[in-house]
């Protein structure tokens, strides 16, 4: 099956939703999204229907696109989000990206895993300064400044990346025959699973390859 960016669901709640901006402006571990499931009919259909088109499974970021879109009612679809507060602050490692029906991925790992591709910090992934988004880098402040949707919070924030999801606990009386298998047991599973997210964060946002200077 084909992986579908943009698309994921709120750990605590399991509510889908789309992720709009994957981190804010100077402030990297929260996002912007839309809760799908709160929306009207029509709003939902033209947004689900935009999520799943080219431009939207091309571009970086869904901000881009939905700059661009527009609702049968005539508004340009961001600001218009915007404005009806249709947006939700919600930090980063709250969300689980789900790309296909078997795979997930925090977002707050795939911003990391994408970083790292691309050779920069987490902090600079942000979206800058960029009048096709149609909606002022002052509003976007005034929103990383609101506090995050704390209703909608994981009960245990430590548990929320994919090591500390999958760690099993190690009894205290264990051996040290029984404490080095367990460890290389979850060594294994880390392995998979960072395997796993590299391929998907790969699928989402391509390596740029790095061209040899020329002598």
């Amino acid at each position: 099956m084909q992986s579908l960016k943009h698309v994921g669901r709120i750990k605590k709640t399991g509510r889908r939703c789309m992720v709009v901006f994957r981190s804010l402006p100077n402030d990297a571990f929260n996002c912007l999204i839309i809760q799908t499931e709160s929306l009207e009919p029509d709003y939902h259909d033209q947004l689900v229907s935009l999520v799943e088109s080219p431009a939207a499974q091309n571009a970086n970021e869904f901000s881009e696109v939905l700059a661009r879109g527009m609702f049968s009612d005539g508004s340009t679809m961001l600001p218009s989000l915007y404005v009806k507060g249709l947006l939700t602050k919600m930090p980063t490692d709250t969300i689980e990206m789900v790309p296909t029906m078997q795979s997930t991925i925090m977002l707050s790992d795939l911003n990391q895993l994408i970083a790292e591709q691309q050779g920069i910090s987490v902090q600079d992934l942000a979206v800058k300064r960029d009048p096709k988004y149609n909606v002022e880098v002052q509003e976007l402040a005034k929103i990383s400044k609101l506090p995050a949707d704390t209703e909608m919070l994981s009960d245990d924030l430590t548990r929320t990346t994919s090591a500390s999801v999958n760690q099993t606990e190690l009894s205290a009386s264990a051996s040290p025959e029984e404490a080095a298998k367990h460890y290389r047991s979850q060594a294994d599973k880390l392995a998979k699973e960072a395997a796993k997210f590299r391929r998907l964060a790969e699928d989402l946002v391509p390596t740029k390859k790095k061209v040899a200077e020329k002598e």
